[in-house]
């Protein structure tokens, strides 16, 4: 018999809905059955590609004995942390204070009849194993504990939850100055992996906004330790196994230090970054390896996840109940495709995409280059061993559009679009679908199914990268309306989110405060920082003001460790830097298709101007009718 969850449109609350476990939705109802029949609350949150999260379903959920002593003594809450970001962001702070080190998923949480939470964790086994305490030893404990009305357990709980409320004080600043990029360059060289690329060991993940500022770094004053860090780390990931040489597209991260096995869901939010920072990295280093991956990062999406112009949130891991069997080979299998390619000696071949008899993944092969340059007849091969997956199931789709998911892969079609016409084309489709889709009687929408009515107000996050879009899809285009748009967008976000250099990333169930850090995707508030720089150059300074008061907010952490901060601190470097705007017609902007080597410069269209003019926030500098004068002459200016 199917529980409550039958009845939500989440896919991952789907994904639970056959459980034993008498599953509620977050909701009021909940929360007033705990307080008056006094049972304790278990909160468990996750994602529908997670792959621990499947792991604790099978071990714990679908457990009849768990359920049956879980169903009479807690309720239970189900909670999808890409539709709710906001609940996900209390509990995650709550687990790394009460365990000194950062939460994930899944993440569980016991909270009283009250709703004060008092214990958190992630993935618990169903019973005692390797010192950690199972679900059912713990379960019964809570349970006593809580029919006992422990006093020291509700005590603790007061105390948490008092701690736990948003601090308002004001926080002590520090000057900006240039020292914060050697220190992030500093910072960078310490946690660089020299052999594989990339900023830290096993799970590792692509750090992508580390890589980008280090490019604008680069961009600024040539250096190369910076360009190896980036190209090493580029090159390295390209190679394969985490990035999919097969259907395109990254996955989340590796779970090794050498970018080769990861767990194999693919999520939008990955994708549509790193596509953003291969396809600068080809324009900035001229290199058409980069490119390709790019494109592939697009074509990948706009394949398989892809509906009536929107994106889907992720893909799994697991397939048939196995992980990775959508996108491992036999080495046999390998084989055959290669003699069905014409190639003479088939085992040398193998070698050169990663394959081998004993397999490089529990005795499978994950296709991974042994170089950076792809074989020439690597392409035919493509296409044998995509037509070897069409005859697999393709691992779960999460149908869920997010609005600033969405808002990133278009930002990153408008990146690619500068160069390829079909890109711009389908950017400028799907952004027309999502604010139309998503921007629904004046008020911004979080997430929906396609096709089904947004229920769930935006956070910052949706507004910070759907301005980021829109600026992007200005400068792409120099289309007005993508101006005004993002404009409006920046107005209701300051008018929500902010206050005196404090931002916050959501004001409705939880005040969550807005982060400084990157943590799996760039901090809303460093987003919503470059979109007003953005405005402030293009439109009218007063964003400025709004934007230094942000970063004046976040100082002394940034002037100490800005790798913590990567987007936040290259939003502190362009504000030392200084912004120099562009001022030209249409027909002479779209034609720069490179990016100028000076990475602060904005386009603003001005049909006035029969050449180029060079301004900066208040006055303007020099004119040329040459475009391969501008970076010299903008140089001159600074």
């Amino acid at each position: 018999m199917s529980n409550r969850l039958a009845l939500e449109d989440s896919p991952y609350l789907q994904q639970h809905k056959e459980n034993p476990i008498d599953w509620y939705p977050w909701c009021d109802e909940a929360f007033e059955r705990a307080k008056a029949e006094h049972k304790a609350i278990f909160i468990s949150i996750g994602y529908s590609s997670c792959h621990w999260c499947h792991v604790m379903e099978h071990e714990v959920f679908e457990n009849d004995t768990i359920a049956e002593f879980v169903n009479r003594h807690f309720v239970c809450i189900k909670v999808d942390r890409e539709e709710r970001p906001d609940i996900d962001k209390h509990y995650q702070e709550l687990h790394t204070l009460l365990n000194r080190r950062s939460g994930g998923w899944p993440l569980s949480i016991f909270c009283t009849p009250q709703n004060k939470p008092f214990y958190a964790a992630t993935y618990i086994p169903p019973h005692n194993q390797n010192q950690m305490m199972g679900f059912s030893e713990l379960t019964a404990i809570i349970a006593q504990k809580v029919a006992e009305k422990d006093e020291k357990l509700f005590q603790n709980a007061d105390e948490i939850t008092n701690y736990l409320r948003p601090n308002n004080d004001p926080v002590e600043a520090t000057p900006l100055n240039e020292k914060i990029i050697a220190q992030f360059t500093m910072q960078a060289r310490h946690n660089f992996d020299e052999e594989n690329g990339g900023f830290s060991k096993a799970p590792k993940f692509p750090h992508v906004s580390t890589l980008l500022t280090l490019m604008i770094l680069d961009r600024i004053a040539p250096d190369a330790a910076v360009t190896s860090m980036l190209k090493r780390s580029l090159d390295h990931m390209a190679r394969g196994g985490m990035y999919d040489h097969v259907d395109g597209g990254f996955c989340r991260y590796s779970t090794d230090e050498s970018w080769l096995v990861p767990h194999f869901e693919k999520m939008t939010y990955d994708n549509a970054l790193l596509c953003t920072l291969y396809a600068q990295a080809a324009s900035v280093y001229q290199n058409d390896r980069y490119l390709t991956v790019g494109r592939e990062c697009a074509d990948f999406m706009m394949t398989f996840m892809m509906e009536n112009d929107l994106f889907y949130s992720a893909s799994d891991a697991d397939s048939e109940g196995e992980e990775g069997k959508y996108f491992v080979y036999g080495y046999d299998e390998i084989l055959a495709a290669l003699e069905r390619c014409g190639i003479a000696d088939i085992h040398k071949a193998a070698a050169l995409v990663g394959a081998s008899a004993e397999g490089n993944f529990e005795g499978h092969c994950i296709i991974r280059f042994n170089s950076e340059e792809r074989p020439e007849w690597f392409d035919a091969l493509r296409r044998e061993l995509q037509a070897i997956r069409k005859t697999r199931a393709y691992p779960f789709i999460d149908r869920k559009i997010i609005t600033a998911w969405n808002a990133m892969m278009i930002k990153a079609l408008f990146v690619l679009g500068r160069n390829d016409e079909r890109y711009r084309i389908q950017a400028v489709r799907s952004m027309e679908k999502l604010i139309s889709s998503m921007f629904v009687d004046g008020v911004l929408k979080h997430s929906a199914l396609i096709g089904k009515e947004p229920k769930i107000d935006a956070f910052l996050e949706d507004y910070a990268y759907l301005c980021a879009a829109l600026l992007e899809a200005y400068q792409s285009t120099m289309e007005e309306r993508y101006l005004i748009e993002a404009q409006r967008f920046a107005n209701k976000a300051l008018e929500r989110f902010y206050t005196e250099g404090k931002w916050y990333f959501s004001r409705g169930t939880f005040t969550t405060p807005a982060e400084f850090d990157d943590g799996t995707y760039p901090s809303a508030m460093a987003v919503m920082v470059e979109a007003l720089m953005d405005l402030g150059i293009l439109i009218d300074p007063k964003y400025r003001y709004f934007a230094f008061k942000s970063l004046e907010f976040a100082s002394l952490k940034l002037m100490k460790t800005p790798i913590y901060f990567p987007t936040l601190a290259l939003q502190a470097i362009r504000w030392l830097k200084e912004d120099r705007i562009l001022k030209a017609s249409r027909s002479r902007l779209t034609a720069l298709h490179n990016p100028l080597r000076y990475p602060f410069v904005r386009y603003r269209n001005d049909e006035s101007l029969e050449n180029y003019l060079v301004c900066g926030a208040n006055a303007c500098y020099a004119t040329t009718d040459d475009p391969l004068t501008l970076d010299d002459l903008i140089r001159s200016t600074l």
